[in-house]
């Protein structure tokens, strides 16, 4: 199973660049309240926006990534290694955007890292 971390790593790391683009696509549109007035302007923002359109792309690439891998891999191998897309979208929001990572959020990450190292060593 080891042999498809790779495929996984990249399925991963597709939805967290997803998730880290549609995080831009909203800054740049910035703050909007949720009233049907804005459906339609607030809509047509998000979906010409490029980071929005690159995110979806990103989706639609890490599915087909996924279910290479579920077509390969124990499922109970495979899902919990998602949790690698928490670790990397954190670092991310750290460098890129300049969000705080207190002691307890590096606390849940390093947390996280040992759950992942212990499941790749199962299978």
């Amino acid at each position: 199973m080891n042999r498809y971390l790779p495929l996984i790593v990249l399925g991963v790391m597709l939805n967290a660049c997803a998730q880290l683009a549609l995080k831009q696509g909203m800054r740049q549109i910035g703050n909007f309240a949720f009233s049907i007035e804005n459906i339609l302007p607030i809509g047509i923002k998000v979906a010409l926006n490029p980071f929005v359109i690159f995110a979806i792309f990103c989706y639609v690439v890490s599915v087909i990534v996924w279910l290479l891998v579920l077509s390969r891999v124990d499922v109970s191998y495979a899902y919990p290694l998602l949790s690698l897309g928490y670790i990397i979208t954190a670092l991310a929001g750290r460098f890129f955007f300049g969000e705080v990572l207190g002691p307890v959020r590096w606390a849940g990450i390093l947390i996280i890292c040992l759950g992942v190292y212990l499941i790749t060593r199962s299978g």
